[in-house]
């Protein structure tokens, strides 16, 4: 795992996730609860470096590499999209605490990372004791609400689900420059607000064609696979059983057009609560003091 951005105090190894081995960071206080966060596309665990610094005192952080991201396992495609859906990737999280001994655990989830934990939550309501998701609205929510204007902002929701090779091989000429351009354009400050290494690190992991292909497949079960799982959970009555803490950017298109509370509260049994951070799409790095204050208040509450 060359050019990694190191955690100060943290293993940084890869371990073993039901049928994945999965690129794990773990640190913090080994006697605190377990902290699970997740991260989104196109990046890796190192989005939450700044936040895991300061929730490292209170919490047992487990820091994933999402299945086809980062240094994790890229699974062969199956069926469906199968092998990325949000179900998938969510049965490794729950996998991977079990092994490192944790029944019960909270998770945090920014952007796809959020949508993995939503869907955590409602296959494993037993385990999950409470839940955070930073930046987005119900993924089932959103594809409802398409418009012209959500289409225009989320171009890449209709771009990524497109047959392959063809968006692989467009992203794949040249993934610096489309890496560079996509997370630069979901910001306050394009990209100053990003940690050196933690730049180097997602541009050397999108760097793989095999990691451009998972992630064109993570879309393309969002729009799939998991849409139908998602629509049986809300014909059988599931809710999201814990607490829910809602974060999100009041520059970004979540909260230009959606309503984040109430759709979550539609969607959840427990208390929700939130607000908007000023800034863009990623609260962990454009805004990780106050990400972390709202998140170190809501898990020890």
């Amino acid at each position: 795992m060359d050019e990694a951005l190191a955690f100060d105090g943290f293993e940084d190894a890869r371990r073993p996730a039901g049928a994945v081995q999965l690129r794990v960071r773990i640190g913090g206080r080994a006697d605190a609860p377990p902290l699970l966060l997740l991260h989104g596309f196109p990046q890796t665990g190192a989005l939450w470096r700044r936040v895991a610094m300061t929730l490292a005192p209170h919490f047992r952080l487990v820091v994933p590499d999402l299945r086809g991201y980062g240094w994790s396992d890229k699974p062969a495609d199956e069926p469906g999209h199968a092998q990325q859906s949000k179900r998938a990737m969510a049965a490794d999280m729950h996998a991977l605490m079990a092994s490192l001994g944790y029944a019960r655990y909270a998770v945090a989830g920014h952007d796809r990372g959020g949508r993995v934990a939503h869907r955590l939550a409602l296959d494993q309501p037993q385990a999950v004791q409470r839940l955070a998701v930073l930046d987005i609205a119900p993924t089932l929510d959103m594809y409802r609400a398409t418009d012209m204007a959500f289409a225009r902002a989320y171009y890449h929701w209709f771009f990524l689900i497109q047959p392959a090779p063809h968006p692989e091989r467009m992203i794949g000429h040249d993934p610096d420059a489309y890496l560079r351009w996509k997370i630069g354009g979901w910001g306050s400050a394009n990209l100053a607000f990003f940690e050196p290494g933690a730049l180097q690190e997602y541009l050397r992991c999108w760097s793989d064609p095999a990691t451009i292909h998972a992630a064109c497949e993570d879309y393309r079960a969002s729009a799939g696979i998991d849409l139908t799982h998602d629509e049986a959970s809300r014909a059988a009555g599931q809710r999201i059983a814990c607490d829910l803490l809602v974060l999100w950017g009041e520059r970004g298109v979540v909260h230009a057009q959606f309503d984040p509370l109430t759709l979550w509260r539609a969607q959840c049994s427990g208390t929700v609560s939130g607000e908007h951070l000023p800034c863009g799409h990623y609260l962990p790095e454009e805004r990780p003091d106050e990400t972390a204050q709202r998140l170190l208040t809501f898990f020890k509450a």
